[in-house]
């Protein structure tokens, strides 16, 4: 089965080329800001991306003759877990900007979409995108009947994670419970229990520990104070809650690597506290999805890019060991996850579900 997986993000767009199981094409084109100037909204990048991808296919000799096409899932509507196959619903809802968000992970679907409908007989799919919502109904609940929980996290690699883990132990992910941080320019944790997350936060834009790009929970009186003090339009509040954000408003970088060499090389103290504050938020929030379990963790995975950050891991160690086992899982498995996904229901081995 020959399987293209794409995988949008802000500045970049991996893709690959999948035979079975095995990667014959990788590739992350990077987007410098002076390409994506001219656009206005994410959505209007989709024919630029997409010309890419299929220029990188014809460079490795390769021809557009796919079984199926996978894209990273984007904001629509809240689902289960799974893979779905791409109707004109789901195509409808991302052009229309449903969840309210102008992010790239919406390309995924458009992008797969449009090719797959160049080759006869290739399926397109999604599968576990950011909305996936398996939340317990305590979870739902807010302190203010206006407004409820949701959850955007990164439930791709979360869930691709738990898999691999499961399967290095010789369990099943659906015997488990975990609690995963994923930790990039978002950080997420998310309670599994018995093979559904059912507590998770809203890692986009407004809610749980900050992290390089987003501010996380605010002091809910002082942002609405702050929303009519007349310094700052609707726009760049966004911006002060995802993107000029965390460490990135603290510090002015959202390298974790470079708040390191300032604290090791330079003695920065400022940095140290700001990144330490970080780290410590992101135990609490961990330890609160403990509660969640009652107390009945099998162990603690910490992946994404931070993972790779003994500054970051060894303090998270020190807070949360007391809690269960730790594995990290540096970097992330999306690509991967992806190809697997699709190629479990073109063998049969999983139905795909229908966007509705």
């Amino acid at each position: 089965m020959k399987i293209l997986v794409i995988n949008p993000g802000s500045t970049s767009t991996k893709m690959a080329v999948f035979e079975d199981e095995t990667s014959v094409l990788v590739r992350n084109i990077v987007h410098t800001p002076e390409e994506l100037a001219p656009f206005d909204d994410v959505i209007e990048q989709q024919d630029f991306r997409r010309q890419l991808v299929t220029d990188e296919i014809n460079k490795a000799g390769l021809t557009l003759d796919f079984d199926a096409v996978i894209g990273r899932g984007g904001l629509v509507k809240p689902l289960e877990g799974g893979v779905y196959e791409i109707n004109d619903l789901m195509v409808q809802d991302t052009h229309s900007g449903i969840a309210l968000h102008n992010h790239a992970c919406n390309l995924g679907c458009l992008i797969a979409h449009e090719i797959a409908q160049e080759i006869p007989g290739c399926r397109a799919f999604i599968a576990d995108p950011g909305v996936v919502d398996e939340l317990n109904d305590y979870a739902r609940i807010s302190g203010s009947p206006l407004m409820n929980r949701i959850c955007i996290w990164h439930a791709l690699n979360q869930r691709a994670i738990a898999r691999r883990y499961a399967s290095e132990i010789g369990r099943e992910y659906e015997d488990l419970r975990l609690i995963i941080c994923h930790m990039g320019g978002g950080i997420s944790v998310a309670a599994h229990d018995h093979g559904r997350a059912v507590d998770a936060n809203n890692a986009l834009d407004g809610e749980g520990p900050f992290s390089p790009e987003r501010a996380g929970s605010l002091p809910a009186a002082d942002l609405i104070r702050l929303c009519f003090s007349g310094k700052y339009n609707e726009k760049q509040l966004l911006k002060r809650i995802a993107g000029k954000a965390g460490l990135n408003a603290h510090l002015g970088t959202n390298d974790v690597r470079e708040v390191v060499r300032r604290i090791e090389d330079y003695g920065d103290k400022h940095a140290e506290l700001i990144l330490n504050a970080m780290i410590y938020h992101v135990a609490k929030h961990i330890a609160a999805e403990a509660a969640v379990l009652c107390g009945e963790v099998d162990a603690i995975l910490l992946t994404g890019g931070l993972a790779r950050s003994e500054y970051v891991v060894s303090r998270l160690r020190k807070r949360i060991s007391f809690i269960a086992p730790i594995r990290c899982f540096p970097g992330e498995d999306e690509m991967e996850a992806l190809a697997l996904n699709a190629l479990a229901v073109l063998r049969g081995k999983r139905q795909a579900k229908v966007y509705e």
